[in-house]
């Protein structure tokens, strides 16, 4: 199988369980900077995560998640996700997320005084990747 070396290591773990252990051949992510993508021998790297769309290609296929906040470890034959939350598509309340989306559109329209912007922009952020997720199952 010459397509056998292509694969590494993958682990998403949260501070409630090991929520993803496997081998894939490419994990895409969003962190701070930007959304990456990354294959087995990629250069040493830690980042930090944002809220985002996980999706790991594995040999049986694609999988995808919600991950919100963390870090990441890349090492040439492994990456390991540490993230706050994570969750499958079945694992999310679509109609919790939708009212949350809601609260933090409603928040940023009105601009009370006092309102973190951030905090609500990182709420609407997690609301619209569980919604975009839940859309899989």
């Amino acid at each position: 199988m010459a397509d056998a070396n292509k694969f590494f290591q993958i682990e998403i773990i949260t501070p409630e369980r090991i929520f993803y252990s496997g081998e894939g051949s490419m994990i895409e992510f969003t962190t701070t900077e930007g959304d990456i993508g990354v294959y087995k021998n990629h250069i040493p790297l830690t980042t930090a995560l944002a809220p985002g769309i996980v999706t790991i290609t594995e040999s049986s296929g694609k999988k995808r998640a919600a991950v919100h906040s963390g870090f990441a470890e890349i090492l040439g034959d492994k990456v390991t996700l540490l993230a706050e939350i994570a969750e499958w598509p079945n694992e999310i309340d679509v109609n919790r997320a939708n009212e949350a989306k809601m609260r933090a559109e409603r928040r940023l329209k009105m601009k009370e005084a006092g309102l973190d912007v951030k905090r609500a922009e990182i709420a609407l952020r997690k609301a619209l990747v569980r919604i975009d997720v839940s859309n899989d199952v």
